[in-house]
């Protein structure tokens, strides 16, 4: 659904032709089957009213939170005028409150951590529009990282360190768009 609505979200801004009117009711009517930001989804409340409720460990809060925090990035990706800017402001305020977290509670290594700050940059760079501070975020998580990096042991490795490469991917891309 995601996908296909990124996709078919330039159809709905008007046209100078207007042969495309057919293609534009019907990806305004995908549009409108859309989860609406106000109203609870069955898995937000989940997420809410048990698993970040009821999360007893930094691990697991900041998993359900980042989380949360997709959840609502991926609304903002097509959503419009005030439903935009309210899952926009949901998915930063999960995101912050798991970030926040995260430095406190785990390693900078921990593959929960590097997870939460590749999407976190993510939002910034795709849906805030903000490049310099979506870098600069993944490039301080990354070197975090890599300053622990000896540190890691065997099980998380593998996970922390293609976390990484996806971190390091994206500032390359990022950053060089930035020159």
């Amino acid at each position: 659904l995601r996908a296909r609505l990124r996709r078919e979200g330039p159809l709905l801004k008007p046209k100078a032709d207007q042969s495309g009117g057919t293609r534009i009711a019907a990806a305004e009517t995908r549009r409108r089957r859309t989860p609406d930001p106000g109203r609870r989804s069955p898995s937000l409340e989940l997420l809410d009213k048990y698993l970040i409720a009821n999360a007893t460990n930094p691990e697991s809060k900041v998993f359900y939170l980042k989380m949360k925090g997709d959840y609502f990035r991926y609304l903002a990706e097509v959503a419009c005028g005030d439903d935009r800017k309210q899952t926009i402001d949901n998915s930063q305020g999960a995101y912050q409150e798991a970030f926040d977290i995260s430095k406190k509670e785990m390693q900078p290594t921990h593959p929960i951590r590097l997870g939460l700050a590749l999407n976190f940059s993510v939002f910034y760079y795709e849906i805030l529009n903000n490049p310099e501070l979506a870098c600069t975020l993944a490039k301080t998580a990354f070197d975090e990282a890599i300053a622990e990096l000896d540190t890691l042991n065997e099980d998380s490795y593998k996970d922390s360190t293609l976390i990484m490469q996806l971190l390091r991917d994206n500032l390359t891309v990022s950053c060089l768009l930035l020159l």
